[in-house]
């Protein structure tokens, strides 16, 4: 819609198509395009409030911005936001919380999507609970540029494969799902191209890993899945739960295990587990990362 707008009134040279004695967007009151506009997506309306004075006055009006804001903004605010300089305008508050904030010693990341407003929460691999992480000879932290972390957990091989989390925050209302972030292989750069070492890939085709999540609501959630495809980092669905109240926290825990010790497992990368809105599952599902 805000292409359209720019299109009708905007000729190529940047000035406007109608006559300086004809009515132009110009003339309507700054009110009046702050209703309209209240309707168009956060980026939408950014790009409208470059068109003239009148726009780019609406497109910072409070009430404009409180309506993409979750309800439970102010406690977000409190909650993320390390410093907040006072007397700032909504759409301020709503760019903050776009921003990439880092929560708990750097092992949680939480974000609003730019385009709804959603929020959505990383938890690094070293935020969760691995069973035989201290120990070298299986697992292994390892740098990369490939997580938001910058750091993965490596499993070389493994009898009893079980990882747990827990968080405890205070979502906004709504349906989100909630994913571990894997790959089977270890990535590298040979002479510029990325490489897959599988040489730590087995036991994963015996039997199916299981994930599951609660809630202190009472929802629970589970799943199972065969990991395949090394080589590719890919979002494996453990399941969804759904706020009502967000003047309250929500406690989930989830794991992810195959403890079968008849055969052992390893050559897999564990980057975080991600929580988006469950709208967003769709989209993971069109961009081919959606496993489960």
């Amino acid at each position: 819609m805000g292409a359209y707008f720019s299109a009708l009134f905007i000729n190529q040279g940047g000035l406007s198509s109608v006559s300086s004695s004809s009515p132009s967007l110009g003339d309507l009151p700054e009110s009046c395009v702050a209703s309209i506009i209240g309707y168009l997506d956060p980026p939408e309306i950014c790009k409208l409030g470059k068109l003239n004075r009148a726009f780019r006055g609406a497109s910072w009006a409070d009430f404009v911005w409180e309506s993409k804001l979750p309800s439970n903004y102010q406690v977000l605010v409190d909650k993320i936001l390390t410093f907040v300089p006072e007397n700032l305008g909504k759409r301020e508050i709503y760019s903050l919380l776009c921003t990439t904030n880092t929560l708990d010693g750097g092992t949680k990341k939480i974000w609003l999507d730019k385009s709804s407003g959603g929020l959505c929460m990383s938890i690094s691999s070293k935020g969760l609970h691995i069973t035989g992480i201290d120990d070298r000879r299986y697992w292994n932290h390892i740098p990369t540029d490939e997580s938001r972390f910058h750091s993965i957990a490596y499993l070389q091989q493994t009898w009893w494969f079980e990882v747990d989390g827990e968080v405890e925050f205070p979502f906004p209302a709504g349906s989100y799902s909630v994913f571990f972030r894997l790959q089977l292989g270890r990535s590298s750069k040979r002479f510029g191209r990325q490489i897959c070492n599988s040489e730590h890939i087995h036991g994963w085709d015996k039997k199916p890993v299981r994930f599951q999540l609660w809630t202190s609501d009472g929802q629970h959630a589970r799943s199972q899945c065969t990991l395949n495809e090394p080589g590719k980092w890919f979002h494996y669905h453990i399941g969804d739960f759904n706020v009502e109240n967000s003047n309250s926290s929500t406690k989930i825990k989830l794991s992810m295990t195959q403890i079968d010790c008849t055969h052992t497992k390893g050559g897999l990368c564990l980057d975080s587990v991600v929580i988006y809105p469950s709208k967003y599952r769709e989209k993971l599902q069109q961009k081919g990362f959606l496993r489960c």
